[in-house]
C-alpha cells in the first residue's frame, strides 16, 4: 500500500475564500501524520471534506490506494472537534450505543474502555468526565469500527498537563498496534513528540511535508559566535573542535552543536588575535521552524 490518505489540489471555498486551497498531501501506512497549523489555517476544513462532511469544491481525495469511498470510510475512525457524548449515560452505555448506530461488535466495550485508559470508570456518568476523560472517550468510540485510520482534530486541545501526558501515550499505544494516525494541532511541542511525519498547513496552502528525521536534521542546536574575523575563526574553531560543521551566515560563524567549553575555545580565538563580541545558542527549535514556515504565506 502506498498511502492510506492521498489529496490532490483539495480545495473548499466559502464566501468567496479558499479555507482549503489546494491541498495536496500523503498519509503513508505507519504515519502518525502531524497536520500543523495556526487556528483558523484550514485544519478542521480540511478533515471535514475528507471525511465527508462538506463537499469539495474542487480537487480530490483518495483513500487507501483508491478503494472504494464507502468501504474505506468504514476503515477510517475519527474524532472532530471533540467527541459527541450521551452525557447522562456511562462509558460504557455510549460505546454501546454509537456500536449500536454503526452495527459494530456491542461486546467490545469493555476492551476499548481499557484501550483509552476508562477501564475503571464504572457507573460514572460521562457529565462527570474530565476533559481528558472525554477526549479518551472519543477515542475510544472512533475505534469503535475497528478501522485502520485514525483522524484526530486537536485531540490535545485544552487539556491540563496530565490529560496532554496520557494523550500522548495513548498516541504512541494505538500507533503500535498498528494504526495510522492523522492529527491536527497547533501545541506544536507536544505534536513533535509524537509525529513521524508533518504536513504545515497555512492560510488554507501546504506550506511544506516534512519526515520528523528530516526535521531533526534542520533543528540542530547551533551555537553563534561573532567576530571581528569571521572567516578566520570560524577556521580556528573547526580546528579547536575538531568539526567541519561549522559556516558562516550572515558574518556570523555557525557551529551546529553547543559548545562546552566556551571559555577554552574564546581563549583559543583570543590568542590568535580574534576578538569575540557575541556567543550565544540559537534557539533551532522545531517550534521556532514551524512557526516560521506558518508565518511565510
Amino acid at each position: 500500500m502506498n498511502y492510506v490518505l492521498q489529496t490532490e489540489a483539495l480545495t473548499k471555498t466559502y464566501n468567496k475564500t479558499n479555507v482549503v486551497d489546494k491541498v495536496s498531501l500523503t498519509v503513508r501506512p505507519g504515519d502518525i501524520y502531524g497536520f500543523v497549523g495556526k487556528n483558523g489555517a484550514g485544519k478542521t476544513t480540511f478533515i471535514r471534506t475528507v471525511l465527508g462532511l462538506t463537499k469539495a469544491d474542487g480537487g480530490s481525495f483518495r483513500f487507501f490506494d483508491g478503494q472504494d469511498l464507502a468501504a474505506a470510510r468504514k476503515r477510517t475512525g475519527s474524532l472532530i472537534e471533540g467527541p459527541s457524548l450521551y452525557k447522562n449515560m456511562t462509558a460504557k452505555e455510549n460505546i454501546e450505543m454509537y456500536a449500536a448506530m454503526l452495527g459494530a461488535d456491542k461486546r467490545r466495550s469493555q476492551e476499548l474502555l481499557k484501550t483509552v485508559g476508562l477501564a475503571d470508570t464504572g457507573k460514572k456518568r460521562v457529565v462527570n468526565f474530565s476533559l481528558g476523560m472525554k477526549q479518551r472517550l472519543g477515542i475510544a468510540m472512533a475505534l469503535v469500527g475497528e478501522p485502520d485510520f485514525l483522524i484526530l482534530d486537536e485531540p490535545i486541545n485544552g487539556l491540563d498537563p496530565k490529560g496532554i501526558v496520557e494523550m500522548r501515550e495513548l498516541l504512541l499505544t494505538l500507533h503500535r498496534q498498528g494504526k495510522t494516525i492523522f492529527i491536527s494541532s497547533h501545541i506544536l511541542g507536544e505534536l513533535e513528540k509524537v509525529a513521524t511525519r508533518y504536513g504545515i498547513i497555512a492560510n488554507g496552502h501546504i506550506v511544506e511535508e516534512i519526515t520528523a528525521e528530516e526535521l531533526q536534521k534542520i533543528c540542530i542546536a547551533r551555537t553563534v559566535i561573532k567576530t571581528n574575523d569571521p572567516p578566520k575563526a570560524a577556521d580556528i574553531v573547526k580546528r579547536f573542535l575538531q568539526t567541519q560543521a561549522v559556516t558562516i551566515e550572515n558574518d556570523m560563524v555557525m557551529v551546529a552543536c553547543p559548545i562546552e567549553n566556551i571559555g577554552a575555545l574564546t581563549n583559543a580565538l583570543f590568542s590568535e588575535n580574534i576578538i569575540v563580541s557575541a556567543l550565544s545558542n540559537d534557539d533551532n527549535s522545531a517550534e521556532r521552524y514551524f512557526i516560521r514556515r506558518m508565518e511565510e504565506e
